[in-house]
């Protein structure tokens, strides 16, 4: 029995079916498209989620893939053996478990001295290029040692590189509809990493003599300990990684006050006192509800809607303040909703409604159904991390068929407007639609020439916002000089068809150091 098992795992892959071969070019393949999802999340608590990163994460990778290529099939030409497809195997294992320390090392790096994008491709290099590469010089080493026909060439390789793109496709979609969801990244990388030793041993070539898959077995044990006791596993959530961020949460103080820390990805997201709602933290949060006291001193009983819920600070606030008013919430992950109940002081008899979907998809049902509100607050913008679909013309139309003649939309938006060109592309965006804009900021951002926050107000009719300057520190940036910093450059407007939001904001990316 022991001797027919050694010769089934020890023979070269030319049998009829090929399957081992097959099964292989599949489970390695699957494994390649696996990490390279899963390191746009691993990266997002460091660098954000934008163009930029998914541009760096998949360019990198078939880099990787296309060099592995190349030497797998130099390799396989000068050693077509099958102990050279178990080492690649055990390398491809090895440095997939590699990954996880070297997030944690070079990740909170922060790479001064470089362009953004040098950055942000240099990060993901040093992390995901070798095992893309590793893993690239598997299917041509299969190919090798599955070829005994030259007659049929063209059909063995075209049935193993079908195989590989199937197992890429299978990678894919296994990864973002099952597994991050329930594992989390960083078991899903361990568990890659296990995948990749068990086909080192089990078509490698390591089966006989029986200390050689004993060792690989030791090796994979001895890794899966060390990175759970050296923490590794854990990773920045400590609430949960969900499908959209990585959410955790911390006790600590803003500006004094002590405060419970909601945080998405990389940034901290709310502020919120958990035995006062009516704690207002960051400056544009204290817009929001400033420009909220102005319509419920004539409309007690307003309707509120939120493109995006985060900690639920402001919500909390308008429940708590105005008994009648109604609230509702457009959050796209239900996970930061569960959070906002369990950590962020939500109560569970809420008034405030929360429709877990996209906001494009929300805003759309709530044009067709007529539906109108005095306020709607835009809190999706999330420092590098900005929803384009949100930002354009036609989102714009349908904001302005939701806000009430003496209602507005304001939206929070991270920028220098001296340097950066979102905000105002976002402003001449938001003038299609609306005929009356207004800017806000906190003290720092009053000549439009700092890094700072700005909320935007747009209006059907004209708002008296200049009495309410210094209420709450809030500034009111005068006419004139809004009028004067929109006409300084060209009148940009984002559409769906052009929104490159991440290249407008890259000079606030390298202001803020990222």
């Amino acid at each position: 029995m022991v001797d027919a098992w050694e010769s089934i795992l020890e023979s070269p892959m030319r049998k009829p079916g090929l399957w081992s071969a097959y099964l292989v070019v599949f489970v390695s393949s699957a494994c390649t498209l696996v990490l390279e999802l899963v390191a746009g999340r691993m990266l997002a608590p460091y660098i954000g989620v934008s163009l930029y990163t998914w541009t760096s994460i998949i360019g990198v990778v078939l880099a990787g893939i296309s060099l592995g290529n190349y030497l797998g099939g130099v390799l396989a030409d000068r050693r077509p053996e099958r102990t050279t497809l178990g080492a690649l195997l055990l390398a491809s294992g090895l440095a997939s478990f590699a990954v996880l320390g070297l997030v944690a090392a070079l990740a909170p790096m922060p790479l001064g001295g470089l362009p953004l994008m040098a950055r942000i491709v240099l990060l993901t290099a040093l992390i995901f290029f070798l095992p893309g590469t590793l893993l690239g010089m598997i299917s041509p080493v299969v190919v090798k040692l599955s070829l005994d026909d030259l007659a049929r060439a063209g059909h063995t390789v075209g049935k193993i590189y079908a195989c590989s793109a199937a197992g890429s496709i299978a990678g894919t979609f296994l990864t973002g509809f099952v597994l991050i969801a329930l594992f989390g990244t960083r078991a899903i990388v361990l568990g890659v990493g296990l995948v990749l030793l068990l086909l080192a041993v089990l078509f490698g070539g390591f089966a006989w003599p029986p200390w050689r898959p004993m060792a690989i077995a030791v090796v994979a044990a001895l890794a899966a300990f060390g990175l759970r006791t050296g923490g590794l596993l854990a990773g920045p959530c400590n609430i949960v990684e969900s499908s959209y961020y990585c959410i955790a949460y911390r006790d600590g103080e803003y500006r004094g006050h002590p405060v419970r820390q909601l945080i998405l990805d990389h940034l901290i997201h709310s502020h919120s006192d958990l035995a006062d709602p009516t704690y207002i933290g960051y400056d544009h949060e204290r817009a929001y509800v400033t420009v909220a006291e102005q319509v419920a001193a004539r409309q007690p009983a307003f309707r509120a809607l939120f493109i995006g819920g985060g900690g639920y600070t402001v919500p909390r606030y308008l429940e708590t303040v105005y008994p009648q008013a109604h609230l509702l919430v457009a959050e796209i992950d239900p996970a930061v909703t569960a959070a906002a109940y369990a950590y962020m002081g939500l109560p569970t008899d809420t008034r405030v409604v929360t429709d877990n979907r996209d906001a494009r998809l929300v805003l759309d049902e709530l044009v067709a159904a007529g539906a109108r509100f005095d306020l709607v607050f835009g809190d999706a913008f999330n420092d590098l991390s900005v929803p384009y679909h949100l930002t354009t013309r036609e989102v714009a139309a349908k904001l302005a068929r939701l806000v009430t003649p003496g209602g507005a939309y304001l939206a929070n938006v991270i920028d220098n407007p001296a340097r950066g060109e979102f905000m105002r592309a976002y402003a001449h965006t938001l003038r299609t639609a609306f005929p009356h804009l207004r800017v806000l900021s906190g003290p720092g951002g009053v000549g439009l020439d700092a890094l700072a926050t700005y909320v935007l107000v747009a209006s059907h009719q004209p708002l008296a916002l200049d009495a309410l300057d210094g209420t709450r520190g809030v500034r009111v940036i005068p006419e004139p000089q809004v009028a004067a910093w929109l006409a300084r450059d060209r009148p940009l407007v984002l559409s769906d068809d052009y929104a490159p939001v991440d290249n407008l904001m890259a000079p606030m990316f390298a202001e803020r150091g990222y």
